[in-house]
């Protein structure tokens, strides 16, 4: 099995169109199983096409480069906050194979879909192969924030994932591995295991280089985007992609993708 998590920052990207172009066809040669996204973002002008998808609705349109490419890919998104006034920026999650069942809830205290700190998280229960497995793609917020502590937000995801099943949670941490009794740590506290740590072969690992929104001032190299699972699972390999060596950058974030032996 092969996951890829990757922070898009759709729409915020100079040469979108290419960028996202370069996403499917890694998608389509890579054959990932499950694919997690966050920063999936849509035009709140976009004329809307079917419920609360719009025409520019950036899942939707890797959907269709997909589709022409010859993949088939079933997802599942929504949104959790408007971001720079004009954006509805969400999460998803895509796979090909057959889905149970898909869902969507907060992590943040807040509901107010009008507040960049609302939270939520996207899942999908997936039969792959004849085994059922819980898929969830995150973008929480940040350990020390005052009004919506991540603590908070991961008690709150575990608790909404909390249904016996081998499940996986891959996306946007806003949490550094190297620092010490905060995010990445309490992660490992309730039990999950990160694929990176468990791999055989693995690299640096590095997410982030430099300042990005909410990263400013801060490590020059930072691992802030994780996919940790529920037990401990055989995990042939680690890498980052879309790094400019492994892959053209395409987002603000490097993605990671893991192999797994179930």
């Amino acid at each position: 099995m092969k996951i890829l998590t990757l922070n898009c920052h759709s729409w915020q990207e100079e040469a979108q169109l290419e960028k996202l172009a370069i996403l499917a066809q890694t998608i389509h040669k890579q054959f990932y199983d499950v694919i997690a996204l966050q920063e999936v973002s849509q035009s709140i002008a976009a004329r809307r096409i079917s419920g609360e998808l719009k025409e520019d609705n950036f899942i939707l349109l890797l959907q269709q480069e997909l589709q022409a490419l010859g993949s088939t890919y079933e997802f599942v998104w929504d949104y959790a906050h408007i971001a720079y006034d004009q954006y509805e920026e969400g999460i998803a999650l895509l796979t090909k194979h057959k889905v149970i069942s898909k869902q969507s809830f907060f992590v943040s205290e807040s509901e107010d879909l009008s507040y960049w700190k609302t939270r939520k998280a996207v899942g999908m229960t997936i039969d792959i192969d004849g085994k059922v497995l819980d898929f969830y793609s995150c973008h929480m917020g940040w350990w020390n924030d005052e009004s919506e502590p991540f603590r908070r937000q991961m008690d709150q995801l575990v608790h909404c994932v909390s249904n016996g099943r081998p499940h996986f949670l891959a996306g946007d941490f806003n949490n550094e591995a190297a620092a010490e009794n905060e995010g990445y740590d309490y992660i490992q506290q309730l039990g999950y295991y990160d694929t990176y740590q468990l791999a055989k072969e693995k690299d640096a690992g590095i997410t982030v280089q430099g300042d990005i929104a909410g990263w400013t001032n801060s490590n020059p190299e930072k691992r802030i985007d994780y996919i940790f699972s529920s037990e401990k699972v055989n995990v042939i390999r680690s890498q980052v992609v879309f790094n400019g060596s492994n892959l053209p950058i395409i987002s603000d974030h490097f993605g990671i993708e893991a192999t797994i032996v179930l």
